[in-house]
């Protein structure tokens, strides 16, 4: 019978990991906020300098800068140094219903406006044809010769 056993099973020489565990990086809102500004206000062919010194991407930039610019990337909140990569809180069912609602309410206003629209204009056409019905009742037939 042979019996195999994982790589994971078996010790490695020198007896540690080969490769420990990288931990994700977080940055604090002052670093954010002064990477964001030295970024910004670089020369054209530098930015991307910036960027390679630092280790970062244009996308975290671009993600900072909307935090920002949110009011939700601020020096004073030393607390919560991961506010970037927090994912906005979930909605309640009652939030969502109601913003459903909502949209319906919205679309429902634009018909109304819509049909109150085209009856104003069937009853100006009504009337126009009214006018033009008595008009040619009360001329005289022409006489052609």
């Amino acid at each position: 019978m042979y019996v195999s056993t994982s790589s994971a099973d078996q010790p490695v020489p020198g007896g540690s990991d080969p490769a420990p565990r990288p931990s994700r990086r977080a940055f604090s809102p002052e670093f954010k906020l002064r990477i964001l500004a030295e970024y910004e206000n670089a020369p054209h062919g530098e930015k991307a300098a910036v960027l390679r010194r630092e280790g970062l991407y244009s996308s975290h930039l671009i993600e900072w800068a909307r935090a920002r610019d949110a009011g939700a990337l601020t020096g004073s909140d030393s607390d919560d140094s991961s506010s970037g990569s927090r994912r906005p809180a979930r909605k309640t069912a009652e939030q969502i219903e109601l913003e459903k609602l909502r949209r319906q309410n919205e679309k429902l206003q634009a018909d109304l406006k819509k049909t109150r629209m085209a009856l104003d204009i069937m009853g100006k056409a009504h009337a126009l044809l009214e006018e033009l019905s008595e008009s040619a009742d009360n001329d005289p037939p022409s006489s052609r010769s």
